[in-house]
């Protein structure tokens, strides 16, 4: 696993052990998949323009979101099923997180109970940061009990995912025809009491009025994300949203949607640095998440990323991606002329395709 020098490299191996139509599901996004290769485009018209003679010591790393100490502005974002990458599944993934000090988003749709997710990143760490996902449910009570699971665990916030209000066609997973998970691998976050596991009901008719009922029954910070438009951003700040993540789904969703980095300038500006804003979509190097934070991010998540670590090396796989990362953001930043991660000026990025 050494050999694997980037996070490209870990693609790769994980395609060599997957089943292909797990790896396609994982890779996979809606339609012709244009937003897909959108996201890791973007990042190459992207150029950093560095500072020199700052005469600084090593850039500090460590950011606080939300009020949880990170050791750097990297996340993991919420992706099902992770126990199709490997048998350990979120087990491994969360162990990991919590290991390196990073905030860990589980997924509503995990193959382990956030209840078990939570017992093994406290193996590893005193006070490790697991958020939740949250697909809000038009049965309130069913959304209610799954809030209350969250809490129960010590999950610290809800991230609300907001771009779904029906699924994307995935026309490579028709192909491969995947529509169920194998036998022995459940959404385990969906089982009630009695047994049974619930599918999700993914509605239109999910509005701002449930974000309103989603306030009224927690205490926890409310995340929302899917937010492309600068005006759904203005919104979600005057309604007291407490922090937003650029998102569009990884391309698995809308088809033809923009880069989720390239929305990023307007919707900081509309935001104005009130509320920490979050970025998902096509990264892959410590250079793309300098670049985030220059467009005004407080930290980037990874997705597929995590995925691929699982896939090729378990809990060490994941392990490593964000060790590599962190590396890689570490030798930017001095490159950079940088001292910390909240010193990143708007200035250090232009456009100037590569």
């Amino acid at each position: 696993m050494e050999a694997n020098v980037n996070v490209r490299d870990f693609e790769a191996a994980a395609k060599a052990v997957l089943d292909p139509v797990h790896f396609d599901y994982f890779a996979s996004g809606a339609q012709d998949e244009l937003t897909v290769r959108a996201n890791e485009a973007a990042f190459r018209r992207l150029a950093l323009v560095p500072r020199i003679l700052r005469g600084h010591k090593p850039p500090r790393l460590g950011r606080t979101v939300l009020g949880s100490q990170a050791s750097m502005p990297i996340m993991i974002a919420p992706t099902a099923f992770h126990r199709l990458a490997h048998p350990d599944g979120e087990r491994a993934s969360v162990r990991a997180a919590a290991e390196a000090g990073v905030i860990m988003i589980a997924a509503m749709l995990a193959t382990v109970a956030i209840e078990d997710m939570a017992d093994e990143a406290r193996k590893v760490a005193e006070e490790p940061v697991l958020w939740f996902q949250l697909y809000l449910q038009p049965d309130l009570g069913f959304t209610e009990a799954i809030v209350r699971r969250a809490e129960a665990a010590g999950c610290t916030a809800l991230v609300v995912t907001v771009d779904s209000p029906a699924l994307g066609r995935n026309e490579r997973g028709d192909r491969n025809d995947f529509h169920d998970l194998p036998p022995g691998i459940r959404c385990e976050n969906l089982r009630e009491s009695g047994g049974s596991v619930r599918g999700v009901v993914l509605s239109p008719e999910i509005s701002w009025r449930h974000l309103d009922w989603l306030r009224g029954i927690t205490r926890l910070p409310i995340v929302l994300k899917g937010v492309l438009h600068p005006a759904d951003a203005e919104l979600a700040q005057r309604r007291g949203i407490d922090a937003i993540i650029v998102s569009n789904h990884g391309g698995r969703q809308l088809d033809g949607t923009p880069p989720a980095v390239d929305r990023l300038r307007v919707i900081a500006d509309v935001v104005g640095g009130e509320l920490p804003l979050l970025v998902d979509g096509g990264i892959r190097r410590g250079t793309d998440v300098v670049k985030t934070l220059a467009l005004g991010a407080t930290a980037a998540a990874i997705g597929r990323p995590v995925l691929w670590g699982l896939a090729a090396g378990g809990e060490d796989g994941v392990a490593r991606v964000l060790d590599l990362l962190r590396i890689e953001l570490l030798n930017a930043l001095t490159l950079c002329g940088c001292d910390s991660v909240e010193s990143v000026p708007r200035d250090l990025v232009i456009q100037g395709a590569m």
